[in-house]
């Protein structure tokens, strides 16, 4: 008679709830990762509120993924959470605004220097796609303000993560989670701005110093896309004193 014993059943109880647990943070992640983007490409403005279960309609969830994300992003200070439980948008005080600035020149300032040794041609040839697709909308007599800020977006983290650094990415995107809003006063401030603002310009200057190799001329660039959005959000009188 054989030693072995026979197979343990199969708790199949445990092994529902376990399938069900990994959905929900399939979920969850598709959710977060869905708000982050809308934040980092400044889709959502500064105090403006968002409805939960509008959220979980649109993405064809249910409510709960919708609040872990939130949750998550209120502890990342990319939302917040109002006395009567309304979420929302922070807004921004000029002293914060000023500050993340400075920050961001020091650290994508330092990334596009990165880029500029580093990038391969398939980094080359997503960073034409979105400043094509940015230049698209500029010259459109018809442009669309949230295709023209996601195209900004993409295209800066197409030179971003074409240094090969996944942590300093990963910390661009945590100040782009702060600051993308406070781009809908500069993008989304009228349809004259895509065309007069500066930034295809900018742009063009940035991809083209990156494909010589020229770190001095791409941080260059940057700088002056960073200031000139930074000059302009200051004067709309929107940011908080």
């Amino acid at each position: 008679m054989s030693n072995l014993s026979s197979p343990r059943p199969t708790n199949t109880p445990s092994a529902i709830a376990q399938i069900g647990r990994l959905e929900r943070v399939t979920l969850g992640e598709r959710v977060y990762a869905e708000l982050r983007e809308l934040l980092m490409s400044g889709e959502l403005a500064p105090g403006q509120k968002m409805s939960l279960r509008s959220v979980a309609e649109t993405l064809g969830v249910s409510m709960m993924p919708v609040r872990e994300a939130v949750s998550r992003l209120v502890a990342d200070q990319s939302l917040e959470v109002l006395p009567n439980r309304a979420v929302r948008v922070p807004l921004m005080n000029l002293a914060r605004f000023r500050e993340l600035t400075t920050v961001r020149l020091a650290v994508e300032g330092f990334a596009v220097e990165q880029a500029a040794r580093s990038r391969a041609e398939a980094d080359l040839a997503a960073m034409r796609q979105f400043e094509e697709a940015f230049l698209a909308e500029a010259r459109s007599s018809d442009p669309h303000a949230d295709r023209a800020v996601r195209a900004n977006k993409e295209l800066h983290f197409a030179v971003y993560r074409a240094t090969g650094l996944p942590t300093l990415v990963g910390i661009i995107e945590s100040l782009w989670l702060k600051i993308g809003p406070v781009l809908n006063f500069d993008l989304k401030a009228s349809p004259e701005r895509l065309q007069t603002g500066g930034a295809t310009g900018h742009h063009r200057r940035l991809v083209a110093a990156v494909k010589e190799g020229d770190g001095a001329a791409a941080r260059n660039a940057l700088i002056d896309d960073i200031e000139g959005a930074a000059r302009f959000i200051e004067s709309t009188g929107r940011l908080l004193e």
